[in-house]
């Protein structure tokens, strides 16, 4: 029995260690080689409250998507995290953006049945293949290849339970008949097998768009999932055009190789990818010095780019960060850091008080809030009502020199940016009086000073949370991934 048990424990071991270190799939970790950018733009869907208390929005990003589904004539690559409709009935006045994509897309499909149309999405939509959602049926049906993320060829971000869970439960699949478990996330019934799946915690949480426009192509990065219980959410989003398309392209040419559908996407080779012709008026007012840069970030790739951003600000530079989780104690630490220096920062949190009617108890954020307001750091909460704040944004606008942009799908956690889930987010360098830069600094100074009586945050003291157990509780779940965020 002692062998028995040994030999156990050490396959576990063993299974455990492999699952946290085993090789990443090729092309994962991109920090792509800045690009020029066209038609950039920066977009955002905002919630706040009015004068007489009731919450409004506004919302830009899926209003652009599906624009630029419903004039694709040659490809559409969509990427999207949460597709679904789970959670609709907590609230009346959702958005039902999920069927409303689905059926942007079978359009565009019937419309141009000769269009190259993709769709990539993680297995969270059917519950880890507990369930057979009638959307991605209909899509498929229409002919739109849809592919489901392979997350076991990714690292586990829980290797505590991913161990386990290898050596015992992955080879028995799933089934999306006879399931007799209650499903939390939706209507129906799931098996043990969906529940033991979603312990490992790990994800394809990117949120992409590729398709062409006219000559040119176009791609959208954000942080905004076509979920219809998040469409309150605060998201951004930048929309661009130019060669670095290619480079996001090229990213889920990666997704879709390692889900085991290599050639979904046609290759670089095609005909469809012939340059673009530029526009020699814009060349002819555009110099290299002042010409917008788009630059491809994804997973690892983002967390050195956010690093570098931080680090490299000087005394009198201006960083301002909106975030749904902030956990990543590299850049706690280089937050602290700048303030230090003199750089002027300004971060604002989700209370993270709110899960699509569940509460929760304001792990991580507030007790890294308190971290950061002990180091003299400026920080405000987001005023949420059910909603979270989901943006993932870093605006920095130094005394000299252009500003940088970064946005996307990545939060600011070990998961999303130590090579853990899959993620994308993108960098705009540009100057100051770039409109997509203008419009970010504007949207992050209206959710800071909540102006013309718009209520977007609270100060500090509305989520203090200076507790230690709380603060160690967060430590002890980052390091080990024994958590959501």
């Amino acid at each position: 029995m002692r062998w028995i048990v040994t030999v156990a424990v050490l396959m576990y071991v063993g299974m455990a260690l492999w699952q946290a270190y085993k090789p990443l799939p090729e092309g994962m970790g991109v920090s792509a080689i800045p690009k020029p950018a066209r038609d950039v733009a920066f977009l955002s869907d905002e919630t706040w409250v009015s004068g007489d208390s009731q919450r409004r929005s506004d919302q830009a990003i899926f209003d652009e998507v599906l624009r630029l589904i419903a004039q694709a004539e040659r490809l559409v690559v969509l990427d999207m995290f949460l597709f679904n409709d789970y959670g609709a009935d907590l609230d009346n006045d959702f958005r039902p953006i999920s069927r409303q994509l689905t059926e942007a897309l079978i359009r565009r499909k019937t419309e141009r049945p000769e269009i190259t149309a993709v769709v990539i999405t993680d297995p969270i939509n059917t519950f880890y293949g507990g369930l057979s959602p009638e959307h991605l049926t209909a899509l498929r049906e229409a002919g739109i290849n849809v592919i489901m993320t392979d997350l076991t060829r990714l690292r586990a971000s829980n290797p505590t339970w991913s161990g386990i869970w290898t050596l015992c439960c992955r080879a028995f699949g799933n089934t999306s008949d006879g399931g007799w478990l209650p499903n939390v996330l939706g209507p129906g019934q799931v098996t043990l097998r969906s529940y033991l799946q979603l312990l490992n915690f790990n994800a394809n949480h990117r949120k992409t768009l590729i398709v062409d426009e006219g000559e040119e192509w176009t791609g959208l990065v954000t942080s905004a999932n076509p979920h219809d219980a998040s469409s309150h959410h605060d998201n951004v989003a930048l929309r661009f055009s130019g060669p670095a398309v290619l480079d996001l392209l090229d990213s889920e040419r990666v997704v879709a190789r390692l889900s085991g559908a290599p050639g979904a996407i046609p290759p670089s080779t095609d005909p469809m990818f012939r340059a673009s012709t530029p526009d020699p008026a814009a060349e002819a007012t555009t110099s290299p010095q002042t010409a917008p840069q788009v630059q491809l970030l994804t997973e690892s790739g983002i967390r050195d780019a956010l690093l570098a951003a931080v680090q490299g600000s000087a005394p009198g530079d201006r960083l301002d960060i909106a975030v749904f989780y902030l956990a990543h104690r590299e850049l706690i630490e280089a937050f602290k850091a700048a303030q230090a220096r003199g750089v002027t920062l300004r971060v604002l949190l989700d209370p993270n008080r709110d899960a699509f009617g569940i509460k929760k108890n304001g792990i991580p954020n507030r007790p890294v809030g308190h971290e950061l307001h002990t180091a003299g750091v400026p920080v405000r909460w987001c005023d949420t009502h059910g909603e979270q704040c989901h943006s993932k944004f870093l605006l920095n606008r130094p005394r000299q020199g252009p500003a940088e942009l970064i946005v996307g799908s990545a939060n600011y956690t070990r998961r999303n940016l130590d090579d853990l889930n899959l993620e994308t987010s993108a960098r705009l360098v540009a100057q100051r009086d770039l409109a997509a830069i203008s419009d970010a600094q504007a949207f992050f100074d209206r959710q800071w000073g909540n102006p013309g009586g718009r209520g977007y945050s609270l100060p500090y003291a509305a989520y203090a949370d200076p507790s230690w157990r709380r603060y160690w509780q967060y430590r002890l779940m980052e390091a080990t991934g024994l958590s959501t965020f």
